[in-house]
Formats: C-alpha cells, structure tokens, sequence
C-alpha cells in the first residue's frame, strides 16, 4: 500500500553550509559487522547493507549556489549470489560532477581499494553519464565500501531517498539542509515508518557577509528494511510501492518577501500542452489529414462504424518505429508521409483524423505499467510518458492506441493498463479518467482425446481459443517466431512425447477480437502395460505458482479480468475400463473475487474432464495474497498431480 503526505518545507538561501555529522566513519568497522555471517531477519539474503547514509545540502561556488550530494555505504555479501553487488553504477545527469571517491574492500583484516584505472566513467547518451567499477577480490563475507560527493547546478533537483531496495537495509539514513529561500512539497511512500522523523530550524545556520539565514535541518532515517521481493508477473512498477521520500519545488521566497510559486496547476499544463508546438500545435492539423486520406473512410453514417475505419485505416497506414516519443518533438505530417512514427505521432494523426471525421477526440496522457503511477496530490509532468487517444461515441467512451496493429477498437496495449490517465480536453479542461479493459479477455483449450491400443498410442485434436488480451498475445507469439519456432515451444510445454501433426489457424472462428487455433497431435507409448495413468492436461495454464513469497505487502494486478478453461473429452479404449477418476474440487474467493472449478464425469465409454480457473478483478489488495497463493496452489496441483487411471480388462 502506499502512504503518502505534504509537508511544506521553508528554508533560506545559502551561503556558507555547515556539515551534518554521520555516525560511521569511513573505513571503520564495528565487531557485529565484522562477525554477521547471516542476516537473521532474512536469512534468505544474498547481501545486506550494513549501513547507509546520505546528506543534501547548498553551497556557493563562484557565486553560483551548488546542490551538494554526500553518500557512504557498507555493504556485506551473505553468499555466491551476492557478488553481483560489488559491481557499482553510479548514473549522474552531465553538467554534475562526482568528486572525492573512495572505495573499499574489507576480507578481514585485508584492505584493498579499487584502483582509479578500473573507475570508468561512460557517457550513456547526450544527457547521462554513468560511474562504474568492480570490486576485486571478493569472496564470501566481504564488506565493501564506496563514499563519494556529487555537485549539481541543478538547484531544484532535490531528488529525495530510496530506503527499500532489493537487498534488506539494517540502517538508512538521509539528512538534508534546506535554505528558507524555497518552499519544498515533501512525500513519504510505502508502507514501511519511519524510526526516526526529525525536523528544525537552526538559526544563522547560513551567513554571509553582512546577513545571517535560518535553515530546516532534516533527519530521516529507516531501521531495519526488508528487501523488496517481486512477484514481477502480476504487479505495476515496483517504484510505487518501494519505501523512499520525494521532494517537489513549489515556491521560492526571495529576501525582500516576494514569493515565486513554481509548481504548476493543471490549469497551467492544459494551456502549456495547447501551446506547446509538439502537440498542442500537431493536433490542429485535421484539415490536412482529411486532404491526404481517402474520402471513403467520411462515408458511414454510424459514427462508430466510422471511427473504427479511420482506427483501421491508421493502424495500416502507420509501423511504430518502437519509441513513445517525445515531449519535444513530434511531427505528424513527417510522420504520415514516411508511414513512420513513435506513439504520440501516431495517435495523435488519429486524433486528427478522427476530429476531421466530426467525432470528439481528446489526447490521453498515460503512464505505462512499467514508468509508475501518476501523482494525483499534484501535477508533475514528467510521471507521463505515453499518449493515446480518448473519444465519445454517444454515452460510451474508447480508448485507442493505433500503433499497435494487433489490437482491435478499444484496447490499449497491456503495457497501457496502469490505472488511471489525464484527458486534456482543451476546448474545456483536462480531467482524469479510469482505464477499465471493457474487451473479455478468455482462453478456452476444447479437445477429443481416443487411443490406438494397436499402435499403443493417443491420437488427439484440440482448439484453443484466445479472446482479447490473450489473443493479442497469442498474435505476438505466432509473428514473433517462426513456424518451427512455435512448434517447438508448443512441444516443450507438453510432458511426454507428444508430437504435433498438424496445425492451422482456423480463419472462420478468428476475427480481431479472438484467435482460434486447432492442433492435431499423437502421444507414443500410452497403453503399454495392464494400468494406464495419464494426465488429461495435455497443456497447462499455469506450471508453477506465480506467488512464491510468504507475504506481500502491495497489491497483486493483473491487468485485465482473467477466465482460463480446460476441457476434454475422453474416449476408453477397447479392452480397458476407468479404474480412477480424480476428485472434484471447488474453490471460491471471498466476495467472488475467484472461482476455481475442476470435475471429471463418465458417461459410457467417455470421460468428460471440465476446469475453469475465472478471476473476477483486475486489481487484489495485499490482505488478498494469501487466498490468491492458496488458489494458485491448488490450479498447479489440480494440472500438474492429475491422473486417470484406465485398467485392463
């Protein structure tokens, strides 16, 4: 879950800083550092950080003020898995400096330092560099250590502190002083508390030659900390869960009084965004869209039969060159003459096709699964970073992203399925709106399974169906391999030897909201002794279960409502009866949150073997894990521990 709060933070402008005091000096080590061998409150632990400490504060260099980073760091390897923690990155934007590194390796009483030749700085791109090097030596039981400086001109970047990571932390702390010139928006995330939350004010902290300031001295500091453990397949970014602090700049107070406010309104970013010339300015390009298109894509009457034509028409027209784009540049024109664009490009072309054709669309701003959610507290552009298309057909709205040529109308790419977005409707004014797949998403597995007790083998034919999400998925998968590719994967997922006949996608039960593909298959060597035991899962949802943590303290989301079924029927061979069939079983979530359905019945000479695992919400609380683990356990027992016995006569 995630908390959050604002706090306003006044400091004054900065002259001669005085210097926070750490606790740990560095180089030196304590007895319990030295001797801990395990980590007792994860003994699970590959590494552990020993101690981790970090201060901002100001500082004035040639008459310009510098924001000024100190960090220092222990960390102790556990075990093998933990050497990938000797290799160090430190990423810092290029008008900022690192200074004064030092670095350390503690095997004993053996001390080593990482020599200057093996810190490599790279430029990763025209705004980044990156600090890297590798500690020598290590072994099992090294404590390494690196402390370094980092100076920034860039004043307003007061980028906060991260306490959870994917190692436990015994001590982390962070320390700030903060001049009263600026008046900060502070915000603490995660579920974890804070052991220590100290705040005040020290007078003439900062002084110049003729005038003294006050600061906010701040001391925030976690004990303690549990790694962040992923269950990666069903949860949105891990940076809205992950225990940090974030600091936003809204004001600046100048010394004769006057205030500055600096943080933006979402009435401001509307009227920034109408002006801007990548997008205000490439939505307004209607009138030449609708000269370059054909005519017949204006000719229905029913305006959704229209918007999905111009959707289609777009969808074709455009190949995404695999970028989001960007804030400061898009061309739509460029765009559509090449038939090549990033995202914003392409859904913005929609849009104005789709405002040409006389139907209200609006631009959707969009933080995918992966970038982390919006804050809605305040307006901070940058959460942002993909755009789509938002319109209203009568009462019903859509959702379109047409640089996907797998979607049908109304979907957006699961990469999309974040919860929420900002519509910036500029002929009124933006407002949020909630992105709720309304496409069924199913996969549905049908099959006739009878044996040849001659060749001593099962001749079998199966449909699988996929609908919605996990069609466009099945889609990725066939054009993303080759034929052989896929028949061997399809293979590999199924025990035994069971070998693929023939395949095909069946066109008349597949259309762009549903894929139906029908495989025939053999499986050798089944009735070769008296008792026959089979598994009638030829093919499994689920080999394994998705959450393997004992607890979990942030949501599970899968995206979409999920609805699985498996059914088969079986026919007895000649010569062998059912000596065994499985139990039924039902399992039911509180609140009908899920439902878990297996059943085997004979009639005559035929098995009929029905499961249906349906989930009922997209999004489960954290109080939710452990039935979802529960019911999770049971579909793996249910596909994988199966059987059906068949006995001689």
């Amino acid at each position: 879950m995630k908390n959050s709060f604002l706090i306003s933070i006044f400091f004054l402008f900065i002259l001669l800083p005085t210097n926070a005091q750490k606790g740990h000096v560095f180089g030196e080590l304590t007895a319990v550092e030295k001797e801990l061998t395990v980590y007792i409150k994860d003994p699970s632990a590959h590494a552990v950080v020993l101690y981790e400490w970090g201060d901002n504060y100001f500082d004035v260099f040639r008459n310009s003020i510098r924001l000024i980073k100190k960090y220092h760091v222990k960390i102790k390897i556990l075990d093998e898995k933990g050497f990938d923690e000797g290799t160090i990155s430190i990423k810092y934007l290029n008008d900022e400096k690192i200074k004064k590194i030092k670095t350390l390796i503690h095997n004993d009483n053996d001390l080593t330092s990482v020599s200057e030749s093996q810190i490599y700085t790279t430029q990763l791109n025209k705004f980044t560099n990156e600090l890297k090097f590798t500690y020598p030596s290590l072994k099992v039981g090294s404590i390494i250590e690196y402390e370094y400086t980092l100076e920034s001109p860039y004043i307003y970047r007061l980028n906060g502190w991260e306490f959870q990571s994917h190692i436990p932390k015994i001590h982390s702390e962070y320390n700030a002083r903060i001049p009263g010139m600026y008046v900060y928006n502070r915000a603490l995330y995660g579920s974890l508390s804070l052991h220590e939350n100290s705040a005040k004010v020290k007078k003439g902290c900062f002084k110049s030659t003729f005038l003294k300031w006050d600061c906010e001295e701040l001391i925030y500091v976690m004990k303690n900390i549990p790694a962040f453990n992923s269950d990666s397949n069903f949860m949105l970014s891990a940076s809205n869960y992950m225990s940090r602090i974030e600091f936003e700049l809204a004001e600046i107070v100048y010394t004769n009084g006057q205030k500055q406010d600096v943080s933006s309104t979402w009435e401001e970013i509307d009227s920034d965004y109408k002006n801007a010339e990548s997008i205000g300015e490439q939505l307004t390009k209607k009138n030449f869209f609708a000269r370059k298109v054909p005519d017949k894509l204006f000719d229905p009457v029913n305006q959704l039969d229209k918007a999905k034509m111009i959707y289609s028409f777009v969808q074709e027209h455009f190949n995404w060159n695999n970028t989001f784009g960007s804030y400061n540049y898009s061309n739509v024109k460029e765009a559509f003459r090449i038939k090549k664009g990033s995202v914003s490009e392409i859904n913005m072309s929609l849009i104005n096709l789709l405002n040409a054709a006389g139907i209200k669309a609006d631009l959707m701003l969009i933080s995918t699964r992966e970038n982390g959610l919006p804050k809605k507290i305040h307006p901070v552009v940058y959460d942002f970073n993909y755009f789509v298309a938002k319109l209203k057909i009568g009462e019903k709205d859509y959702l379109l992203d047409a640089s996907d040529k797998n979607l049908s109308f109304g979907m957006l790419p699961f990469r999309c399925l974040n919860h929420y977005g900002r519509v910036m409707d500029f002929e009124n004014k933006s407002y949020w709106y909630d992105i709720t797949p309304f496409v069924e998403s199913k996969k549905m597995i049908r099959g006739k399974l009878t044996f040849d007790p001659v060749n001593k083998k099962a001749l079998g034919i199966f449909d699988e169906l996929n609908y919605g999400y996990d069609a466009v998925f099945k889609r990725q998968k066939i054009s993303n391999n080759s034929e052989t590719e896929y028949f061997e994967d399809l293979e590999n997922s199924v025990v035994g030897n069971f070998d693929i006949i023939s395949y095909k996608i069946v066109e008349e039960r597949s259309d762009d909201k549903k894929i139906t593909e029908r495989i025939e298959y053999e499986i050798e060597n089944v009735l070769e002794s008296d008792n026959v035991y089979f598994n009638p899962f030829i093919t499994k949802f689920f080999d394994k279960n998705p959450f393997l943590l004992e607890e979990r303290n942030y949501p599970i989301d899968f995206g979409y409502k999920r609805n699985y079924t498996f059914s088969i029927s079986i026919e007895v061979p000649n010569g062998y009866s059912v000596d065994q069939l499985p139990e039924k079983i039902k399992k039911v979530l509180s609140d009908n949150m899920g439902l878990l359905q297996f059943e085997t019945s004979l009639t005559g000479n035929n098995i009929t073997v029905y499961f249906n695992l349906s989930l009922n919400k997209t999004h489960y609380l954290p109080e939710n894990y452990n039935e979802l683990k529960e019911l999770f356990a049971n579909v793996v027992t249910v596909q994988n521990n199966t059987v059906i016995v068949l006995k001689k006569k």
